[in-house]
């Protein structure tokens, strides 16, 4: 794949290969343009079908979208099924670092939506776990999944060393990069690296393509370098949110920081 030249400006946007992307003034602007985008495509299913599923992501750069998203009260949350991408492997749903408690508490409490499935971070026999999720992603065909970036490219929990663009796997169990557990203790939710899981639950890159729409948010000088090697680089696991270029349902919103090293 030949590396792209691009010519984005301010407040504007493109296209990388088969990825939309938008680019914001702020990461406030980038949350509300995301959100309503959102909204218009969740509207427009709800007019059609019955219910629509929903992957959710979590992590700081999902705070502002979702706040932004929730407080659209025209949205019929309870036709809405809802998922999330990613779980500590053995870490109890009270804990303020799972991700169960992150989406019960800012989503499912707000909204009430028809069903939240979430991934079980502390059951007893984990590989069941992976099937049990697995099986109920098969269930329901995924209208929307919410995606961030992490600072070394993974999506989800699918690191560059374990990263898989053809995985036959649904969900599985990975081990986590320091890099990774170390952004979760930058972020907040645990005091030190040690107090960080070591494994974790994942969806896998085909699992995330798989879904009808994609909205990835990227905010943040932190993300510049990342972004850079996302588009400038080869398509490979290597970076693993690289495989968004072939995605065309997808878009990519990044604020000024986060697009500063490609902007031209």
């Amino acid at each position: 794949m030949p590396h792209r030249t691009l010519s984005f400006l301010p407040d504007e946007g493109g296209l990388v290969d088969d990825l939309s992307v938008k680019i914001c003034a702020s990461s406030e602007e980038l949350s509300e343009k995301a959100a309503l985008l959102a909204i218009d495509y969740l509207k427009s299913l709800l007019a059609q079908q019955d219910t629509v599923s929903i992957v959710l992501a979590t992590g700081n750069s999902q705070l502002q979208f979702l706040d932004a998203l929730l407080r659209n009260s025209d949205l019929d949350w309870s036709r809405m099924v809802l998922f999330h991408l990613d779980e500590y492997l053995g870490i109890g749903a009270n804990h303020p670092g799972s991700f169960r408690y992150y989406l019960s508490s800012k989503v499912e409490q707000r909204v009430k939506p028809n069903k939240f499935h979430y991934i079980e971070g502390d059951a007893l026999q984990p590989i069941g776990e992976c099937d049990r999720y697995t099986k109920l992603l098969q269930k329901y065909a995924i209208d929307l999944c919410l995606l961030g970036i992490g600072d070394n490219g993974h999506i989800a929990f699918n690191e560059p060393s374990v990263a898989d663009f053809q995985d036959t796997e649904t969900v599985k169990i990975v081990k986590l990069e320091t890099k990774t557990r170390q952004q979760q203790v930058n972020g907040g939710y645990f005091p030190n690296l040690d107090a960080v899981p070591q494994y974790a639950y994942t969806l896998t890159i085909p699992a995330i393509c798989r879904a009808k729409q994609i909205l990835c948010l990227a905010p943040g000088k932190k993300k510049a370098d990342i972004i850079k090697s996302m588009f400038y680089g080869a398509i490979s696991p290597e970076c693993p949110a690289s495989i968004l270029r072939k995605q065309p349902q997808a878009t990519l919103f990044l604020d000024r920081d986060a697009a500063s090293l490609v902007i031209k």
